[in-house]
């Protein structure tokens, strides 16, 4: 009867909401305590007067796992979150005034970089983009949709030489050149290393995968809400599915007793009795009270950080014309901005994420527009001195911006979040990206996603395989999920 008690979810952020959808869908009994008053997690929003922006993530790829989520409940992502896919997904502007349009379909993806770089290239790009479909197919089902919590999950012979055939285990940078010539189609496929904590020339082809997911995949967006859409729609299938969901409530210990997970107990005073419980939150800082000590994982005794982000969000008086919803504008320099980065300093000539959410009508008034810019940024262990680093960095943005053709932003309303900001938000090392994704850091080597010494616990998000984005955290949870209805203690 105890494996089949309540479980407690601890965090309503995408990983801990994909876990509460599965199991509440199996008949299991589901409470989600989660500190602040919506859900959300990373995928948060902030207001600033009649503005209203996303704090999390911007890109959406893989629908399907979203539509899989929702459909565990009963419920069609077209009827609860419409999304659209982006057209173009990115626009990337290069330093020398040219750019390139990612859009959907091979055949037109050729004809702009046939434009671009030309019929040489654009047979090149076509024989690479059959590459990079053959590393995602090798990776998907064997290591990124499957359980790595032993270490089994990555002793697969076959999946690991069809991944080797494809490259998987050379780094990035060499993978990509080697299939490609012209600077600035490789930097559209090498860029996304950022997003797994990583230089190009540190990260393994495996993350070409990322590439995959962006420029093949496409790109999407919810319909109205702008991305806090997303965890808002997760809540109510997951409460519609039977789940308790308490808001303004934070967890302070999980309690065990001879058998493993006993309860969890409340900053209210209240215990949640419980059989299992699954940690959906940012992992070293629950291990600095939340977690009993039986659950030290040897994985985190020394933990590698992904970089940070400077984000500023601005409210503009006007409407944004001709702009693409993701604009990534690449500076000059290039591998003196990831040794930069790499050594904790800020980068000298950054490139710049500018995401305008135009089709977003519930983002500004009428007649307005919003616009957030992401800089890649040291975390806090490199020690910088952001009182002064960070206004620094924030002039040198809106010059920046300036000089692109956003217009003079410095009087409009704006919003910053630096490295302490995500620090105070609750993010170890200031950084939202959590761990980085080297190989130590991968697969069964990353945190594992089940305590190995307190049965019932169980972890989920973005410190635990697969990772960092928003299919992974998803995936996660679902993970975690499928452990506790298979009886795993």
């Amino acid at each position: 009867m105890a494996a089949r008690g309540p479980v407690v979810v601890v965090g309503a952020g995408l990983s801990g909401l994909s876990a509460a959808i599965h199991l509440a869908a199996r008949g299991r009994e589901v409470v989600v305590v989660e500190a602040r008053d919506e859900p959300g997690g990373c995928c948060g929003s902030a207001d600033l007067g009649p503005y209203r922006f996303d704090t999390g993530p911007s890109v959406l790829t893989m629908p399907d796992v979203l539509a899989e989520t929702l459909g565990a409940a009963g419920e069609d992502v077209e009827d609860l979150l419409p999304l659209r896919r982006l057209d173009p997904f990115y626009r990337l502007s290069f330093h020398d005034g040219s750019h390139l349009d990612v859009v959907a379909g091979a055949r037109e993806m050729a004809d702009n970089v046939r434009a671009l770089c030309g019929p040489d290239e654009a047979a090149r790009y076509l024989r690479f983009r059959r590459r990079l479909g053959a590393m995602f197919e090798a990776e998907w089902s064997s290591f990124i949709d499957a359980d790595m919590t032993r270490l089994r999950g990555m002793a697969r012979p076959a999946a690991l030489l069809k991944l080797a055939a494809a490259g998987g285990f050379r780094r990035l940078d060499g993978f990509v050149s080697s299939q490609l010539t012209d600077e600035r189609l490789i930097r559209a496929h090498t860029f996304q290393a950022l997003y797994v904590g990583l230089t190009p020339d540190r990260a393994l082809a495996i993350y070409a995968a990322v590439a995959h997911m962006d420029t093949v995949g496409g790109v999407y967006f919810p319909s109205g809400g702008g991305m806090r859409a997303v965890p808002t729609a997760l809540a109510a299938a997951a409460e519609k599915a039977g789940a308790r969901i308490r808001y303004g409530v934070r967890a302070e210990r999980v309690e065990t007793d001879a058998s493993g997970v006993a309860a969890v107990r409340l900053d209210t005073g209240e215990r949640l009795a419980a059989s299992h419980a699954v940690i959906a939150c940012d992992l070293v800082r629950a291990h600095a009270g939340l977690l009993p000590e039986a659950a030290g994982d040897w994985r985190l005794r020394r933990p590698r950080y992904s970089p940070s982000c400077l984000v500023m969000h601005v409210g503009l008086d006007r409407r944004l014309r001709g702009r693409a919803h993701h604009t990534l504008h690449f500076g000059r320099e290039w591998a003196a901005t990831f040794a930069a980065l790499a050594s904790g300093r800020p980068q000298p000539d950054p490139s710049l994420l500018v995401t305008c959410p135009a089709s977003d009508a519930t983002a500004a008034p009428d007649g307005h527009s919003t616009l957030s810019v992401l800089e890649p940024v040291p975390n806090l262990a490199g020690g910088a001195d952001w009182e002064r680093l960070t206004p620094r960095l924030e002039r040198r943005m809106l010059s920046r911006l300036a000089d692109l053709g956003y217009g003079d932003l410095a009087a409009a309303p704006r919003i910053t979040f630096d490295p302490p900001a995500w620090a105070r938000m609750g993010h170890s090392a200031g950084t939202p990206f959590a761990l980085d994704h080297r190989f130590r850091q991968t697969a069964w080597l990353r945190p594992s996603g089940r305590s190995r010494r307190v049965p019932g616990l169980h972890f989920a998000g973005m410190y635990t395989a697969p990772g960092v984005g928003v299919p992974p955290a998803l995936i996660s949870g679902r993970l975690a999920a499928a452990r506790i209805l298979e009886g795993s203690r």
